[in-house]
């Protein structure tokens, strides 16, 4: 709009009395715009839209997990809205299969929590789950996961047997696939670390590329990255055991 509006940056923020920062953390999308701004942003570039509107009282609205207290990177929010996941798990098992026991052993790691922040973190992941199953707002996921994570011992024997088992059931789920990159496949495109593929049901929304890290995490949504992470995943893909070879290996784990 400010473009075409034939106006710089710079003099959109002198006529809206903001810094040329605050204007471009409003259109990079990293600060949300109240209803009065946004009127006062298309009267002065002269072009309006009721759709625009409608989405910044939606953008507005306390999402369901802030009632929980929970700081999620941003993450939760765009999962509410995709319809299809796709997760390379390198090394914790993906938070919608996880169980309950393996949720708070893995929670209990790192960041210290208190026991309401604990309770919370998990209420808000089981709740996250339920989409899986869901036939009202279901969600797709795709999950492809290093046997190191499957290998590594998370809370006691257990835990991680009824984890592994939890697996195998939430496998034959229409609307999941999972697959196991084995340690005797060597090194693989996913040696750097975990990443999340997200897709959204509205063909105009790109998808988006997130990337947790020690402090932080990235959204991503430039087409070159994401062409790369695309192509990484189905790299990941070929490489793994297939679905059913995956289940018997997580099984005999399991066993084990």
């Amino acid at each position: 709009m400010r473009e075409r509006a034939g106006l710089t940056m710079e003099e959109a923020a002198a006529r809206l009395e903001k810094t040329r920062t605050a204007v471009s953390r409003i259109e990079s999308g990293e600060s949300r715009v109240d209803i009065h701004l946004a009127k006062s942003i298309m009267d002065l570039y002269d072009e309006w839209s009721d759709e625009l509107l409608d989405q910044v009282r939606e953008a507005m609205k306390p999402r369901w997990f802030r009632a929980y207290g929970v700081e999620d990177q941003g993450y939760v929010d765009v999962e509410t809205e995709a319809n299809v996941v796709c997760e390379f798990a390198g090394l914790n098992l993906p938070g919608l299969l996880q169980t309950e026991a393996y949720m708070r052993a893995i929670l209990t790691t790192g960041r210290r929590r208190t026991k309401v922040e604990l309770d919370n973190d998990v209420t808000v992941r089981l709740i996250r789950q339920r989409r899986l199953l869901s036939d009202d707002d279901p969600l797709e996921l795709r999950v492809i996961v290093d046997e190191a994570a499957l290998r590594r011992q998370v809370g006691d024997p257990k835990t991680m047997r009824d984890q592994l088992e939890h697996l195998c059931i939430m496998a034959e789920v229409p609307g999941v696939t999972l697959q196991v990159v084995p340690l005797a496949g060597g090194s693989h495109d996913g040696m750097s670390g975990g990443f999340i593929l997200l897709s959204f049901p509205h063909p105009d929304d790109p998808e988006l590329l997130y990337i947790a890290h020690i402090t932080g995490a990235l959204h991503i949504e430039d087409a070159d990255e994401l062409r790369k992470a695309r192509l990484a995943f189905d790299s990941l893909q070929a490489q793994a055991l297939g679905p059913t070879e995956s289940i018997e290996l997580i099984g005999e784990l399991a066993r084990r």
